[in-house]
């Protein structure tokens, strides 16, 4: 199967510092592709696969399910710790949740977690048609693309195979239970104005983790897709700002200890 053009995985090796960065569903790493090329440029390692189903055609995410797109970051993490002597973790969308997933399943194997608008809950009433409706509606309008910035654009799909949606939302009901097991440093990144997620998500995130260094930072100028919106620059530098506070901090903690 041909992947679409810009929508390529990207691996970028460089410091002991490593980043996961994940894309969203029906998404690809093109919507988050400049945070991994800022965070590759000042030097980390970082990782941004392609999660299975995404970047062909929808018709390939209908035959996937939470427990192939978890399994490849799950993956991607172990492989980041075995070179890294730290690893973040990044996501936008379900990808939020991939990261919140991540650290409330690998504990200390995470050193802080970034997200952008990240979804944790499904749409009510889309969720309670999806069990039956799923047999009926082979798929649905794409949620891609929901950006304020004029000319911008997310290379993803235009359906959402109703198989794969039921299967996000089962994801997401997960996710919410596992967040008080997420305790590590947390930056909450999020848009006032969201058409695909609403805001209402980072606030019940921001409320269940039991992090104590918690970050919440509100994007006034961008919609969904914030990583490619006009609050992408603030993402880059706030994220980065993150990572480097709490490696700096490991950094003296592990010089006390010698």
């Amino acid at each position: 199967m041909s992947i679409l053009p810009g929508a390529e995985p990207m691996r970028h090796d460089g410091s002991e510092t490593g980043v996961l960065v994940c894309h969203g569903f029906t998404g690809s790493p093109q919507s988050v592709r400049p945070w991994a090329d800022h965070l590759a440029a000042k030097g980390l390692t970082v990782s941004l696969p392609l999660l299975p189903g995404h970047g062909t055609r929808w018709e390939d995410l209908e035959v996937t399910g939470w427990q192939d797109w978890y399994a490849t970051v799950d993956r991607e993490l172990r492989t980041l710790t075995a070179r890294c002597e730290r690893v973040f973790v990044c996501g936008l969308s379900m990808g939020g949740a991939l990261a919140l997933r991540l650290a409330a399943r690998h504990g200390d194997a995470v050193s802080g977690i970034a997200v952008v608008n990240p979804a944790v809950t499904f749409p009510r009433l889309q969720g309670y048609a999806l069990p039956l409706g799923r047999f009926l509606l082979r798929s649905a309008k794409g949620i891609t693309s929901d950006i304020a910035k004029s000319g911008a654009g997310e290379v993803g799909y235009e359906r959402v195979p109703t198989q794969a949606a039921y299967s996000a939302r089962d994801f997401f009901r997960r996710v919410r239970g596992e967040l008080p097991q997420v305790t590590q440093p947390l930056l909450v990144m999020h848009s006032r104005t969201d058409h695909v997620v609403p805001p209402s998500d980072s606030a019940l995130v921001l409320a269940r983790v039991s992090s104590a260094d918690v970050t919440e930072t509100v994007l006034e100028d961008s919609y969904h897709v914030a990583t490619l919106d006009h609050d992408a620059e603030r993402i880059f530098a706030d994220s980065y700002g993150f990572i480097t506070r709490l490696s700096a901090r490991k950094t003296e903690t592990a010089g006390d200890g010698a």
